[in-house]
């Protein structure tokens, strides 16, 4: 037995190698479900004085896709995961606010099954709340063409986190017309961990060609000069070592946003949030309920 043969059969040994559930298709190492997907969430079941009466909703974008390929060819099994969407998600519905789930094309959001804490009787009951709306979400691309100009209904765009917020997402121009009209029409936009990838369609031309004369390279990136908390670059790298993902990742996202100018000020992803104008973001699973409660709180001040 050769030293790399007594390597894997180490990480074998200690349930650090991912685990594969299909041909070709990964979940993460039994030891980093054990550190990263707990069984109960940090929810904290804050009561909001004032829940919000009126008629604007958040608009919740979900990736639609399941799989990430990885460089050596495996394929992660990804897609939003579930306690940066329920977490917040609970935090809004008792701040009064109803939320409106998209998809790019309006085909189901794929969720991080994996991950889901199946003794969080209060995520397990919102996802039951949402279950049937996750399986059949509205469409970006039929809002921006035939509802979004003359729109009054949101006051929030929420991109919860999972590795399958980077699928699809950053290289969807209807999506990217949607961060332009939220950012123009003063918005809050609401990011959490890998949320912050599909920020980079900000940057796309318009689906319809409207602003092909208004050159990418002369048009500022809408979150420019901000400040944001996200899931580091340098943690993703590391992800291999412990089982997490099957392999390195094709790209990473927080490298494509700082060159466009955005600070990523976050090393560890530890449970931070970081507020900068309208743009709320959070770096990981450990910061789904501050961040929940801080986007619930911002939206109950600017609406009240």
């Amino acid at each position: 037995m050769n030293i790399q043969d007594l390597l894997d059969k180490a990480k074998d040994t200690l349930g650090l190698e991912a685990q594969e559930t299909e041909a070709g298709i990964f979940i993460p190492s039994k030891s980093s479900l054990k550190l990263a997907a707990p069984s109960k969430t940090n929810y904290d079941h804050t009561e909001y004085d004032a829940p919000y009466t009126g008629d604007k909703k958040i608009l919740m974008v979900c990736t639609e896709e399941q799989y990430m390929t990885m460089e050596n060819g495996k394929k992660f099994d990804t897609g939003n995961h579930p306690v940066e969407m329920m977490v917040p998600l609970l935090h809004f519905k008792q701040a009064g606010f109803k939320v409106d789930v998209f998809t790019p094309t309006g085909e189901s959001v794929k969720v991080e099954q994996w991950a889901m804490p199946d003794k969080d009787d209060d995520v397990k009951k919102i996802y039951a709340e949402y279950e049937s709306t996750l399986n059949n979400p509205k469409s970006i691309a039929n809002f921006v063409k035939n509802d979004m100009a003359d729109s009054e209904d949101y006051a929030a765009i929420f991109i919860p986190g999972g590795h399958g917020a980077m699928l699809g997402l950053p290289e969807d121009q209807n999506f990217g017309e949607l961060l332009r009209w939220g950012h123009n029409r003063d918005l809050f936009t609401l990011a959490i961990c890998h949320g912050p990838a599909a920020l980079l369609a900000a940057n796309l031309d318009s689906p319809n060609g409207s602003d092909k004369a208004d050159d990418k390279s002369e048009r500022e990136f809408i979150f420019k000069g901000y400040k944001m908390v996200a899931f580091p670059t340098g943690m993703d790298k590391q992800m291999p070592k412990i089982g997490y993902l099957p392999g390195t990742m094709p790209w990473y996202f927080g490298d494509k946003l700082e060159d466009l100018g955005v600070t990523i000020s976050n090393k560890l992803a530890t449970g931070n949030t970081h507020q900068d104008r309208k743009l709320i973001s959070g770096d990981g699973p450990l910061a789904a309920n501050e961040f929940g409660k801080v986007s619930a709180k911002a939206l109950l001040k600017e609406l009240s």
